[in-house]
């Protein structure tokens, strides 16, 4: 379970705000951008205050996503339960039964259509959105089953955990494409970029490999000279960069073209558990949990920390940002069991 889990600053430049958008279309069919006009600085602050507070699960929430289109929140726990809510009430929609044991992550298909976790019982569930039944169990991994994330196409699934395997699956047929000897040490993350040609995996081994999905073929790694346990991967959304959370309290940006360490950020605790990172709506800072029972919010090029939210009761294990709104969700670990939501309504900034 991941309640259960057990600094090298590379020159600080400036990220192209290009590097956060999604993938450019074709030149030749856009039409030439206006010429930008100079205007007075006043960059955009978080100003996230406390919206809803979501209870429910009885055992340390593990991981929180919201589904694509923002409608609804999908939360997972030691408590074997994945359950489902309405991200703008906060009232239950369904709870999904059905592992033997805890569950370490959740994720969405981006067509909607099917919810994956990934649990202690060795095993990841399809559960249909539609009919809320489990659709497939896939079974293969010899040991916890950590993280799990679709590939764009909501064609395959990408499975880690403690038999130090990343698993690639066939998701309408349940089956497994292809095992990658990733790593040294369980798996704590799994994710694909942006076309899905590539997949991402960090380890309690301190490494970040990025393989080529269609060869399994390990392309890269990203190694820190101290590598601290690395708890959590995220591609940028054109996938040239990756965010990372380590246990040494810190979250750092890696360059995949260059394998370089770009901006790492600091401030809040991280040294036992596997703490999730994201780029907050917006894409313009970085929000991440701590085990100070806060949320925290940096600038993502000046790495200062802009806001802290407090309110939580336990460790702060998972966050996750809102597709389309300035909203967050936050979650919590035994004693405090809720998901908080926090919303930014100020005007300025985007």
């Amino acid at each position: 379970m991941r309640a259960e889990s057990l600094p090298a600053d590379g020159g600080q430049e400036p990220i192209p705000t290009t590097a956060l958008s999604p993938p450019a279309q074709d030149s030749a069919t856009q039409t030439p951008a206006p010429v930008p006009q100079p205007r007075p600085e006043s960059p955009y602050r978080p100003n996230y205050q406390p919206t809803l507070m979501l209870s429910g699960h009885s055992r340390s929430i593990s991981s929180i996503k919201f589904s694509p289109d923002g409608k609804m929140l999908a939360s997972c726990a030691a408590d074997k339960l994945v359950k489902l809510w309405d991200a703008e009430t906060g009232d239950i929609i369904h709870t999904f039964e059905g592992h033997a044991e805890g569950i370490s992550d959740v994720a969405w298909s981006n067509n909607g259509e099917f919810l994956a976790s990934a649990s202690d019982d060795k095993t990841v569930r399809l559960w249909s959105l539609e009919t809320y039944a489990v659709v497939k169990v896939l079974q293969g991994h010899t040991n916890f089953v950590f993280c799990v994330n679709f590939s764009p196409s909501s064609a395959m699934l990408a499975s880690g955990g403690f038999d130090e395997t990343v698993r690639v699956w066939d998701v309408a047929r349940g089956k497994t494409l292809k095992t990658l000897p990733a790593h040294s040490d369980p798996v704590t993350a799994v994710t694909f970029n942006h076309d899905g040609t590539l997949i991402g995996s960090c380890a309690m081994d301190g490494l970040i490999r990025i393989w080529d999905t269609e060869s399994g073929q390990c392309l890269k790694t990203l190694a820190d000279d101290d590598n601290p346990i690395c708890s959590h991967i995220k591609f940028t959304p054109n996938s040239r960069f990756i965010l990372a959370s380590t246990q040494d309290s810190t979250i750092r940006l890696w360059n995949t073209q260059t394998s370089k360490c770009v901006k790492t950020y600091t401030g809040h605790t991280n040294r036992t558990y596997c703490i999730f990172a994201d780029f907050a709506p917006g894409r313009k800072h970085i929000v991440s949990g701590s085990e100070d029972m806060k949320v925290y919010f940096w600038d993502l090029q000046t790495r200062e920390v802009v806001q802290v939210l407090d309110g939580h009761r336990d460790v702060v294990i998972a966050v996750a940002s809102h597709p389309t709104r300035r909203l967050i969700a936050s979650a919590a670990m035994e004693k405090d069991l809720t998901i908080r939501l926090w919303a930014d309504e100020s005007t300025d900034g985007t």
